[in-house]
């Protein structure tokens, strides 16, 4: 995929990174969130001090992800089957097994 055609279709956001990274990092605005118009994926790249590095990240992790959103949008969706007719009678036979000992659990007449 041609990072420079995806970069047009994202918004791009530089924000202030958190954690590690001494005063450098704390000053600057570093992180990149990238949001694709089209899918609406949002991805944050904030791994390294530099912005121009964090940006290329991020990119590369937004491909990434459109690629899997189109492999899982072309798998087949499962086509629901008919039980065999052998198991629907076992499962009869189960049921009228189970009624019969829930029948015999009620009260004797006579008592």
């Amino acid at each position: 995929m041609d990072l420079e055609k995806l970069k047009g279709e994202c918004e791009i956001k530089a924000f202030r990174a958190s954690g590690p990274g001494g005063q450098h990092r704390n000053v600057t605005d570093s992180a990149v969130r990238l949001k694709h118009r089209p899918t609406g994926i949002v991805v944050i790249g904030s791994r390294h001090r530099s912005q121009h590095r964090n940006l290329y990240d991020a990119l590369e992790r937004l491909a990434a992800r459109i690629v899997q959103r189109k492999k899982a949008a072309r798998r087949r969706k499962r086509v629901p089957t008919v039980k065999p007719a052998a198991v629907r009678q076992r499962e009869l036979t189960a049921k009228k097994r189970r009624g019969k000992l829930k029948s015999l659990r009620g009260k004797i007449e006579g008592e």
